[in-house]
């Protein structure tokens, strides 16, 4: 069976190494010219784990991270440290945090060499499994550029290729998404999200989490070398400019309980990034279309407020390759057997990433609400949640079983 991927981020990567081993023959398009991950880290909770074993990298996966981050005390806290509301650690167990560049890297070791294909831009796919591809040069497999060849030159005008499959996992903004019936677009969530991992190890004092003010929120948790993902949230318009993104941050959140200062001084100013924090503005109708696909952000592109962006992709591409199972095999799939697998997949996939996505949302507004007065009936809202109510909310998410071949 031929399937193009189109995208070589965490979902893409993680269809073509379930495709590839279930007996495919992947090829994955990336536009950029290199492949490389943003600098930030990732939480993957038990759900995403169970799905990395489906794709045969799971054990990789768990030799990269550590497991300390599940023995420290999480929650919400206020920004003067106090208490808001704790999760069992047992909750939350198998969580694992990871720097995004080496998830990366981990994923494409797992391909067969000359899968991916950088610098080539899909400008269309069509439900017939045929797509149009634009080469903005002409790079090696794995991205590095031809012996002797400039990055930015290359042929121009457009090829077809046509595939069995086409599974569109080009992110939020997808040109494949684009052209899809029903296709609601992407909204501002509201807010946007200052990202960045320490330089060295800094003590947590053995407590992980978030930190709720008003309209602002700040998140840290461990990587396995001991340095510190942090992100930072707050409500602001979408077009503002800021000079000094680490300067803003320092104003905002520097004054906050331990260790919060000393993971903002212990991270280089030019390693920290903002990004306005979108979503898809509704659900969409269908994740497939004839032979086309969609997977992870373009199908289902949320808020990270659950840290479920990365699980959900994993999920995509596990359900994808158990569907498929023996036809990813054959030379020339019956096209029947290729459509009933599909059905299964947005059957499968659709109507709960669609939940997350919602709940997601529901966890931002609250952490965004209006004003002292809100905030504090918010905050004793959370005080008061029991906990077997916590532990209920996070098994919805985490508790995902991969189906049956």
């Amino acid at each position: 069976m031929r399937i193009g991927i189109v995208g070589a981020g965490i979902g893409g990567l993680c269809a073509a190494i379930g495709l590839q081993r279930a007996g495919a023959q992947v090829t994955v398009f990336e536009q950029a010219p290199v492949l490389r991950a943003g600098g930030s880290g990732l939480s993957v909770f038990a759900n995403g784990l169970r799905a990395l074993d489906v794709i045969g990298v799971g054990d990789a996966f768990r030799q990269a991270t550590s497991a300390e981050v599940r023995e420290l005390r999480g929650g919400q806290r206020r920004p003067d440290g106090a208490w808001l509301a704790r999760i069992p650690t047992e909750a939350v167990a198998e969580l694992r945090v990871i720097d995004r560049a080496v998830l990366h890297d981990l994923l494409l070791d797992h391909l067969a060499p000359g899968t991916v294909r950088s610098g080539y831009r899909i400008v269309r796919a069509d439900p017939d499994g045929s797509v149009v591809v634009d080469p903005g040069r002409e790079p090696e497999a794995d991205g590095a550029p031809a012996p002797g060849q400039d990055a930015e030159a290359g042929p121009s005008g457009t090829s077809d290729e046509s595939f069995d499959l086409v599974v569109a996992a080009d992110g939020l903004r997808s040109t494949v998404r684009r052209s899809w019936p029903g296709d609601p677009g992407i909204r501002y969530a509201g807010y946007s999200a200052w990202r960045g991992i320490t330089d060295r190890p800094v003590d947590l004092y053995g407590e992980a989490g978030e930190t709720w003010g008003i309209r602002q929120r700040f998140g840290l948790a461990p990587l396995s070398d001991g340095r510190v993902y942090w992100f930072a949230v707050a409500t602001m318009a979408q077009d503002v400019r800021i000079e000094d993104e680490m300067a803003a941050v320092r104003a905002t959140f520097g004054h906050w309980h331990a260790p919060i200062p000393a993971l903002l001084e212990a991270t280089p100013a030019d390693r920290v990034h903002r990004l306005p924090i979108n979503e898809l503005a509704g659900p969409l109708p269908s994740y497939v279309r004839g032979r086309t696909v969609l997977l992870g952000d373009a199908a289902h592109a949320m808020t990270p407020n659950l840290g479920q962006g990365g699980g959900q992709a994993m999920e995509d591409a596990a359900v994808l390759t158990v569907a498929l199972g023996g036809l990813a095999r054959d030379d020339a799939p019956d096209p029947v057997q290729v459509g009933s697998a599909l059905a299964r997949y947005d059957a499968l996939r659709r109507p709960r990433s669609q939940r997350i996505a919602r709940m997601s949302r529901l966890v931002g507004q609250m952490g965004h609400v209006r004003g002292a007065a809100v905030s504090r009936v918010r905050d004793q809202v959370l005080r008061l949640t029991p906990e077997r109510a916590l532990v209920r909310q996070i098994r919805q998410v985490q508790g995902w079983e991969p189906p049956a071949g």
